[in-house]
């Protein structure tokens, strides 16, 4: 088993001979297609993903429900028909995305910057010139991995990951992370690592919209349905003394590239009071994601934590 090298100088996971087990060699051959598919032009990876997402939605139809699920949440203005395409639109996205992560591993860095765009880059910027210590909360959106890609090419960062049970994945993962990072730590090292790291000009990368159970939570609304909002964000700033900055990341078919919006430094955050922290950090992911919500990643289960005596709000299949 591979083991996080613990030098901040270095990142990511060691190579082991362990990881040639035949248990792996399905890992494998799809880390070779994916090495084939970097290598094609966008209009046919993503072809492809459309033709993946359209079958999802017609035979998946537990992501499917999920997706619907969390767009009535979100959007009760749309009606049925508008609704059922933003469900296909968002599962052509999550497939194209998919298929778009070969190459963080495989384009060549010169390829890929010719890819990516940084809108709100200045923000960043004016929190460097004012010495100021810098988390970047970035949404779970589709595309959300081409945002360190992004940054890494204009500055310092670093973030987590978190482990699975295939150990090649996780060696993959921090192996394309850190062709951008200067170093990534998994959830399970806690958060005092990442803490302790944070200084100005080097950027810390924080997702803190997944719900993670009512641990370390407060129940405050997201997009208008009490939503277990992770209290951690704030503390971590508070800890570090750090400005927080949202971001969001899309492909933009217009121009062909994937772009990273960050907004301005969340205003008095963190306050001191949880409940206010929570509130403002979720404001302002709406506000991104309304931008861009096809391209969110509603397949997942972002109200699955309920207050006391609250039933599910997703079924049993879901």
């Amino acid at each position: 088993m591979a083991k996080v090298n613990s030098n901040a100088t270095q990142c990511g996971l060691n190579f082991s001979v362990s990881l040639l087990h035949p248990r792996y060699w399905m890992s494998w051959i799809i880390l070779i297609f994916m090495f084939i598919l970097a290598q094609l032009p966008v209009s046919i990876r993503h072809a492809l993903g459309r033709r993946i997402g359209d079958y999802n939605y017609r035979n998946n139809k537990k992501r499917h429900d999920i997706v619907e699920t969390n767009l009535k949440i979100a959007f009760p203005e749309l009606s049925a028909d508008a609704r059922e395409k933003m469900i296909r639109e968002n599962l052509q996205w999550y497939a194209c995305a998919m298929i778009d992560y070969s190459l963080l591993f495989f384009a060549h860095k010169r390829r890929m910057a010719s890819m990516l765009q940084i809108d709100g880059k200045e923000h960043i910027e004016k929190a460097i010139e004012a010495n100021q210590s810098i988390i970047l909360l970035l949404a779970h959106s589709a595309m959300l991995e081409f945002a360190p890609a992004a940054l890494g090419y204009h500055f310092e960062i670093f973030g987590s990951y978190k482990t699975s049970k295939n150990a090649l994945l996780d060696w993959m993962i921090a192996k394309g992370r850190c062709r951008f990072a200067k170093f990534v730590v998994s959830r399970e090292e806690g958060l005092r690592k990442l803490v302790k790291a944070l200084q100005p000009e080097r950027l810390m990368i924080f997702l803190p919209d997944e719900d993670l159970g009512i641990d370390n939570a407060i129940f405050v609304p997201f997009f208008g349905k009490n939503k277990a909002t992770l209290t951690t964000t704030a503390r971590i700033a508070k800890m570090g003394k750090a400005l927080a900055l949202p971001i969001f990341c899309w492909y933009d078919p217009n121009i062909k590239k994937y772009r990273t919006q960050v907004l301005a430094a969340l205003k008095n955050y963190p306050s001191g009071d949880a409940e206010t922290d929570a509130k403002t950090l979720n404001l302002a992911l709406e506000e991104l994601i309304k931008q861009h919500p096809e391209q969110y990643m509603w397949q997942m289960k972002w109200y699955r934590t309920r207050p006391d005596n609250e039933s599910s709000l997703y079924t049993i299949n879901q």
